[in-house]
């Protein structure tokens, strides 16, 4: 479906030549001198690299339509990862590839919305925080207490963060999964 530049929107998905990319922002000049254009930063949805495009104004530009389903992750099945619709209850088998830095925070039971175009998922949307519990860590020794002193943990997921040197194996903690950072004991 082709859109013009004009209605250009955040957030919308658009089918490039170079690939799918988002509109992370845009912005319409019109100059005093010669015809008006529109800046836009696009961000590749596979990859995540920003581009700066300028495009003249009224330009045709094909959209893509992206479907974002609520999905549950049941299981792990080897190499690949068994989700449910939430709403049709079809299983869906996703290669580990295709989730990417999101595998990192799901365990069994947790939701997700995937982003598909054209039967591929292109990206996981998650939560702002996760609550995971510790599966493997140092213990605190006593009197190694230096103010903001970090330790490496392992998460139940397999995935390692730092953390404050109080937390122990089996505590549950809130992890931001935008940047993998511990947050907050629960």
């Amino acid at each position: 479906m082709a859109v013009s530049t004009n209605d250009l929107k955040n957030g919308m998905t658009l089918d490039l030549p170079e690939g799918l990319f988002s509109v992370v922002e845009f912005q319409h000049v019109k100059p005093g001198k010669g015809g008006a254009f529109v800046r836009t930063k696009l961000k590749n949805v596979r990859t995540g690299a920003v581009i700066d495009r300028t495009y003249r104004a009224d330009e045709k530009l094909e959209q893509a339509i992206v479907d974002k389903r609520e999905m549950q992750f049941l299981y792990r099945d080897g190499e690949q990862y068994v989700f449910m619709d939430n709403t049709s209850y079809e299983q869906m088998h996703v290669d580990d590839a295709s989730l990417g830095i999101a595998q990192k925070f799901l365990k069994e039971g947790d939701s997700a919305v995937l982003q598909m175009y054209k039967g591929e998922i292109v990206g996981v949307d998650l939560p702002a925080a996760v609550e995971l519990t510790i599966a493997a860590t140092d213990p605190g020794v006593q009197g190694d207490r230096v103010s903001g002193a970090k330790k490496p943990a392992t998460l139940e997921t397999g995935h390692q963060v730092q953390v404050p040197l109080f937390v122990n194996v089996g505590d549950r903690v809130k992890v931001d999964t935008r940047s993998g950072d511990y947050i907050t004991r629960v």
